[in-house]
């Protein structure tokens, strides 16, 4: 990082965790997300020979890399991309893209018939992060917490399909009652170790006991409330593989039942229909499970807030899935809002240039 940000960019070996250097990275943006891989992107500046020997150490696909603050982790990686650049000038630099360790899921696929009978959703999330780590050059050292689930799935995926096993865990985790998932960074406070651990929550994940307040004005610095109806609807069905067991006639997709916000349309809204495709999918009941899912999650329109803010001492490291409560007095809300959100994702901005550190918090009700 450049010396007056208060961010600094440790890179290590992605599989040993070992690390290999600390070096300076400039115009850094990063994100992290519930449910999705966050990314980082930076440049790291090559001004002779002997940082460019350092330098060289980097490499895409097997480097790891992260972000500490204050001595707190706030975001860890896998490099996946790499440019070096030479302006006219001569300069050279090297761009670096990361994604956060959750990105792995998506580089690996299923290559064996696995199988899981009224088993504890959590735990069949935790086998398939365990099956993924087990062969030669897969363990990235991820640890499982002991969070506990009453729900029980009856799942399965085949050898030769070649199920992502992100496509997998996203699939069990939006089912009906389903759950969220996320990989979070932080040192062992007994060892110091850097630690990369799997966190699950049904439904949401919760960060912290006591909310997170800020203030407009204040630690506030701009916001917005979107509100758009064409990403919700009031009704859902989805879809699954072809069956057909009559080679005569013509492959259909199993479908699920429609299912219907009766409250919404009772209340006056349109029918506005949501529709996805699960090709993999070969249970009815599983699609049911789905269709319930996502009407759920998109019932009319779909809000969620932004807000930016000012980092400072009174925002930790752990914001993902942090209660927030927001208050804002302006000629919008003249007698003030006050308002409990939880975040579901984190922009950060590092300072430069004269620009403040700043985060953009995405939010969601409750």
């Amino acid at each position: 990082m450049t010396p007056n940000t208060p961010y600094r960019a440790i890179f290590c070996d992605l599989l040993t965790d070992r690390t290999i250097d600390i070096l300076p990275l400039r115009d850094v943006q990063f994100d992290d997300y519930i449910g999705k891989p966050g990314s980082l992107s930076g440049t790291v500046p090559v001004p002779d020979t002997a940082l460019a020997a350092r330098v060289r150490r980097v490499e895409e696909g097997r480097t790891a890399v992260y972000l500490e603050r204050g001595g707190d982790l706030w975001w860890g990686g896998i490099i996946w991309t790499s440019t070096l650049q030479s302006s006219e000038r001569g300069v050279l630099t090297l761009g670096i893209q990361a994604a956060t360790f959750d990105s792995y899921a998506g580089r690996r696929r299923i290559r064996k018939n696995l199988s899981y009978a009224s088993k504890s959703q959590f735990e069949v999330a935790r086998e398939l992060w365990r099956e993924l780590q087990s062969g030669a050059g897969g363990d990235l050292r991820v640890q499982y917490g002991d969070e506990v689930s009453a729900t029980r799935r009856t799942v399965s995926w085949r050898d030769g399909d070649e199920t992502v096993y992100a496509e997998a865990l996203d699939q069990l985790a939006t089912l009906e009652g389903g759950f969220e998932h996320h990989i979070a960074v932080y040192r062992d406070p007994a060892t110091g170790e850097r630690i990369r651990q799997l966190r699950l929550g049904s439904p949401v994940i919760r960060t912290g006991s006591t909310d997170l307040v800020l203030d407009r004005p204040g630690a506030i610095l701009s916001y917005s409330f979107p509100r758009d109806a064409t990403r919700g609807g009031t009704t859902a069905r989805t879809r699954g593989a072809s069956v057909n067991n009559n080679q005569a006639a013509e492959s259909r997709p199993l479908v699920s039942a429609e299912r219907v916000a009766d409250d919404l349309i009772a209340g006056g809204w349109p029918r506005i229909d949501l529709s996805s495709d699960h090709n993999e999918v070969t249970s009815t009941a599983t699609l049911n499970s789905l269709a319930a899912a996502e009407l759920a999650r998109a019932r009319g329109a779909v809000v969620i807030p932004e807000i930016t803010i000012r980092l400072g001492g009174v925002v930790p490291p752990s914001l993902l899935g942090r209660s927030t409560r927001i208050r804002i007095t302006d000629e919008w809300h003249p007698e003030g809002l006050d308002a409990r959100y939880r975040i579901i994702g984190v922009k950060v901005s590092p300072p430069q240039r004269g620009r403040p550190d700043t985060a953009e918090l995405y939010l969601e009700e409750g």
